[in-house]
């Protein structure tokens, strides 16, 4: 018997005894892991210095700030979340309790992603505890440093037996996924995710893929290029372009082309210094490989600004690429490093063609000041959400599902998404064993009038919301009626 399938065989059954249905025994190991995240904030940042470079102050920024938040989240809403629902009612069920009671699903394996190890590593497993499951986490080897931390050291604040670590390569990963798990959460690229979902699939388990895909961002000539610029080039350029969800190219007119170069020019030296190399917020390509795929991807593109990389230390500079096509290298897969290639479009509606062309998008960005044009994008464009004048931020909107359509992905979380996505949302209906008579619609022999009645019975609608608010009108009607009665006659 594998490694793996003696840790998934021991989650299962630490689940089965039933130790994570009580809501405090949930909050309690949620309260663990904020402690996990505060007390080892520093071996954390350690690690992500050493896997991508990043700074400490960056990484609680990007990693940890949202995690914490997201936890506190959970605690605070989870007795509302795990609540049962109540639902509409027909003429047939005013007397019945019905309702929709949120339930745990089981063991749920969780596969990070190297780019932003803690944060799609431990978010969904939020949801996981807040929801009742055991879960598998599986951070990704590439980010190695972080996966070590996260062995060592996570299993000191969690349940190890309900929340383990398993850490390894594509083997390991594989003989995860051969075992029977009752979610699987991957965060990663499509190719894989194609894979995740096919193991799945031979045990029939439901799967959120967050994955990514080219997001485009349309800037209008009309807007602020100024600060629609600036803020493109930190939504691109925050840890070295590695992020799922970056501006992955600029669609614009070519009359503002040049304005978007310098101004896109202006905010990298504002940022990261006439020298980003030595600039302790600019990080690093995560390895040799994806160094050498990123360079590869800018042949045949013409540099406007950036272009310096050392292999030796898997740095490359931001790079902005000019006059690009459809055709260009850079177009045929997402990036995922710090180039920026500029597309040329005659305006918005072949931007919203360019766009459709191609797999919906994890996100489409727009920087307008035309609230029509916004509205635009959206009616004719489908992404994983959209966002106007701003890059990244949505992601930090608990409220909002965060999740892919198509090629970038299914499913979502955050928030009480996660714990939605991570439940089986029972549906329940009581009755009493009376009121046989009403039944009797239903049963053999079949009528005209029967049939008649269910159709009654059936197809109206009880909104009691309604019901109570016109009670509670008669009931005020009625005493006014009285107080004139009684006061003013």
């Amino acid at each position: 018997m594998s490694r793996e399938q003696l840790v998934v065989q021991r989650a299962r059954k630490s689940f089965q005894t039933g130790k994570t249905k009580p809501l405090e025994y949930r909050i309690h190991q949620l309260k663990s892991l904020l402690r996990f995240i505060s007390e080892r904030r520093k071996d954390i940042a350690d690690a992500v210095k050493s896997d991508l470079g990043k700074s400490e102050h960056g990484t609680e920024l990007f990693e940890t700030l949202g995690l914490e938040g997201e936890i506190k989240l959970a605690i605070e809403n989870l007795s509302e979340w795990a609540a049962p629902r109540s639902v509409e009612k027909n003429l047939l069920t005013i007397s019945d309790e019905v309702y929709v009671q949120p339930e745990p699903l089981g063991v749920v394996l969780i596969i990070g992603a190297w780019n932003y190890p803690w944060a799609v590593t431990l978010q969904p497993l939020v949801g996981a505890i807040a929801a009742g499951n055991a879960g598998v986490i599986k951070p990704s080897e590439v980010s190695s440093h972080s996966a070590k931390v996260m062995e060592e050291l996570l299993p000191l604040y969690l349940d190890k037996d309900l929340y383990p670590v398993v850490t390894g390569g594509v083997s390991e990963t594989q003989e995860l996924l051969k075992q029977r798990f009752d979610h699987v959460f991957y965060t990663g690229s499509s190719t894989v995710g194609k894979l995740v979902m096919e193991a799945a699939a031979r045990h029939l388990t439901p799967v959120t893929l967050e994955l990514g895909g080219k997001s485009p961002c349309y800037i209008d000539k009309n807007c602020d290029i100024t600060v629609a610029c600036r803020r493109i080039t930190w939504g691109k350029f925050v840890n070295c372009g590695q992020t799922c969800i970056a501006p992955d190219y600029v669609l614009c007119e070519h009359s503002i082309q040049s304005k978007v170069v310098e101004e896109i020019k202006k905010s990298i030296k504002e940022f990261y210094t006439d020298n980003p190399k030595n600039f302790e917020d600019y990080g690093r390509i995560i390895n040799q490989r994806h160094y050498k795929r990123v360079i590869a991807l800018m042949e045949g593109s013409t540099v406007a600004v950036g272009g310096d990389s050392d292999e030796s230390q898997c740095y490359i500079a931001p790079t902005v690429l000019k006059d690009v096509t459809s055709e260009s290298k850079v177009m045929k897969e997402e990036i995922f490093g710090p180039l920026l290639p500029i597309i040329t479009v005659s305006g918005v509606e072949e931007a919203i063609q360019f766009i459709n062309e191609r797999e919906k998008p994890l996100v489409v960005y727009v920087f307008s000041s035309d609230n029509k044009l916004i509205k635009r994008v959206i009616a004719e464009t489908s992404s994983g959400a959209l966002l106007a004048n701003d890059c990244l931020v949505h992601y930090t909107v608990s409220a909002l599902p965060f999740g892919g359509v198509g090629n970038s992905g299914m499913g979502c979380y955050h928030g009480r998404h996660s714990f939605d996505q991570l439940s089986h949302l029972r549906s329940c209906l009581i009755k009493q064993l009376k009121m046989e008579g009403v039944n009797s619609m239903r049963y053999p022999p079949h009528t005209a009038k029967k049939l008649g009645w269910a159709r009654f019975l059936l197809l109206k609608q009880v909104n009691l919301g309604r019901l109570r608010r016109m009670a509670l009108l008669a009931m005020f009607a009625g005493l006014a009626a009285f107080i004139v009665q009684r006061f003013l006659r």
